[in-house]
């Protein structure tokens, strides 16, 4: 070995000793650009807490090792809530362990993580699943702040509850998607009310292929179709007239329709 290598092996073994013994100032400069065995050594250090590792969490380029030891260490400080917050949404830490981590967060802390810009897109896809997964077991109230606040794929999931109360919050959230309402309109969990809902939203009543989901439906009130008819082209009306899903009354209102509609 030369005196270059055992010059730094010695500053390696001198920087393990300040990690083990050192006080909460020396840590916190430790941390700074840890090694995975000084970080090994910080963690028996009785002077570690919570604002090292919050401090050590919002640096880039940290070593692989460094989430894997954070995760394994089960005890205060790393088994703090804020830490594993802060792992978690780390953009650099594996995915094996987001997906260990994401069962243990609050559920609003999961929707933290689906709405910052900083997270990986597959960070913020298991947190999307994570939170899809605990939605039938939340309260409404909990239910309606996702369904304002939740992401795309979110909103979409508490659609299909078909709840009214949920169906108007999910509607004036600016991620839903057009493709999730009309899928929505064809399920069997559209009902008259959340229908008329879709068909009176400032938002959603003017699009033409809402409007025609909407008048497939055999479970919408025929308000809608004095008011959607003579909008659409004859040939929408005609193609209309056709669907077996309509019910009797739905088709006499269809054939008026055509009867009264002039050629375009």
């Amino acid at each position: 070995m030369s005196p270059q290598d055992t010059d730094t092996a010695f500053d390696e073994l001198r920087l393990i000793h300040r990690a083990l013994n050192g006080s909460k100032e020396e840590l916190f400069q430790l941390l700074e650009r840890p090694s995975p065995d000084i970080l090994r050594a910080a963690l028996r250090n009785p002077a570690l807490d919570e604002g090292h590792l919050l401090a050590l969490l919002r640096h880039t380029g940290l070593h692989p090792d460094l989430f894997t030891l954070l995760h394994q260490q089960h005890e205060p400080p790393a088994g703090n809530y804020q830490v594993l917050f802060a792992l978690a949404q780390h953009a650099e830490v594996p995915a094996h362990i987001v997906s260990a981590l994401l069962p243990r967060l609050y559920l609003f802390d999961l929707l933290k993580l689906c709405c910052l810009p900083s997270i990986p897109q597959d960070q913020r896809v298991a947190a999307e699943r994570a939170i899809i997964q605990r939605i039938p077991t939340q309260p409404l109230g909990n239910k309606l702040t996702l369904a304002r606040r939740g992401t795309a794929a979110i909103v979409e999931a508490l659609l299909k509850e078909g709840q009214p109360q949920l169906v108007a919050a999910c509607l004036d959230n600016p991620h839903l998607k057009e493709g999730a309402v009309h899928q929505f309109l064809a399920s069997a969990a559209a009902t008259a009310e959340t229908i008329s809902q879709i068909a009176r939203h400032n938002r959603w009543k003017h699009r033409p292929e809402l409007q025609q989901a909407i008048l497939k439906n055999p479970r919408t009130p025929a308000i809608w179709f004095t008011l959607f008819l003579p909008r659409l082209p004859r040939s929408v009306v005609k193609n209309l007239a056709l669907s077996p899903r309509l019910a009797h009354h739905q088709k006499l209102l269809v054939a008026e329709a055509l009867g009264g509609k002039k050629q375009t």
